[in-house]
């Protein structure tokens, strides 16, 4: 059975033109949480409030329910529903699915072939976001569905396995956002497009690749620019919670002088009372594998050239 056409040829509900992620979101959430944990099941109840965040951000603007794609990707073969009564879904309804105790995974004939090939997990996902979104949003996807590529290839864990292998917190996005009152933390910024935020992404202090924990303590909320910037080492944070501009960083045009080079020396905005600053041994780890070269002089005091 070819995998990959099957899950590129996912029916979707279309009406002049529609855009209708639903499916292809469950189906990399599925996905996220089979790698974390190969025997586990989703309880229809418990991840519907997930499943709907991603459809608010990721899906189309009109309302809609996770309960949709729940039940009707059974019919794709590449999902399995269950309840209190037994195999099969009992419909679309929010209501039913809910006092059904329904759950679902991926199809047992999937789990099988993931089991055999752990290579095809990353494949899947690839086609998934190449074929249902822009190339702008697989990181964030990714993150938010709680998958890691890098660790596509080793395999699913099972049993006892998932509790010790280390996993990403899907909660760290919703932490970090919220403990920074939904703002750059360099620069302000704080869009939103309705009730969803725009722009605005959790960044590790510490990366999580390399042992950073998806802890308060260790994230910050940046606008995408500043984000990508802040992991390049263009920016960094030094004592005193100020933001490093990097002297190596060039910048002529009053775009680049505006948004990156006036913020050497600056405070970092937030967290909100309550929440604790970015640990010490997290800006040092940053400091000395990511930031490049000395940081520049705060903006407002004078070079001091000897």
């Amino acid at each position: 059975m070819d995998w990959l056409e099957r899950v590129a040829k996912l029916r979707r509900w279309t009406n002049n033109e529609v855009r209708a992620p639903h499916k292809p979101l469950l189906l990399l959430y599925a996905l996220g949480s089979y790698q974390q944990d190969a025997d586990g099941e989703l309880r229809y109840s418990v991840v519907e409030e997930e499943l709907k965040r991603l459809l608010a951000e990721y899906g189309p603007s009109h309302p809609t329910t996770p309960a949709y794609p729940f039940h009707h990707l059974v019919s794709d073969g590449v999902w399995e529903v269950r309840t209190d009564r037994g195999q099969g879904s009992p419909g679309s309804g929010v209501g039913v699915l809910r006092s059904s105790g329904a759950t679902g995974r991926l199809a047992s004939d999937l789990r099988a072939a993931l089991a055999k090939e752990p290579s095809l997990l990353s494949r899947l996902v690839r086609v998934l976001l190449d074929t249902h979104f822009p190339p702008s949003l697989h990181v964030d996807l990714c993150e938010a569905v709680g998958l890691d590529l890098e660790l596509a290839e080793t395999g699913p864990v099972h049993g006892t396995d998932a509790a010790t292998r280390r996993q990403r917190d899907r909660r760290m996005r919703e932490l970090i956002l919220t403990a920074y009152e939904f703002q750059c933390a360099f620069c302000g910024y704080d869009g939103a497009l309705g009730a969803s935020t725009v722009g605005l992404e959790a960044a590790h202090v510490r990366w999580w690749s390399h042992d950073g924990p998806d802890e308060a303590d260790n994230g910050l909320c940046l606008c995408s620019l500043h984000h990508k910037l802040f992991d390049k080492g263009v920016l960094g944070l030094g004592d005193g919670h100020r933001i490093l501009v990097s002297q190596r960083f060039v910048g002529r045009s009053e775009a680049s002088r505006q948004h990156v080079l006036a913020l050497a020396g600056r405070p970092v905005i937030g967290p909100q009372p309550g929440v604790p600053p970015v640990a010490r041994r997290h800006r040092e780890w940053h400091a000395r594998q990511v930031f490049h070269g000395a940081p520049r002089a705060p903006v407002d005091q004078p070079v001091h050239t000897g």
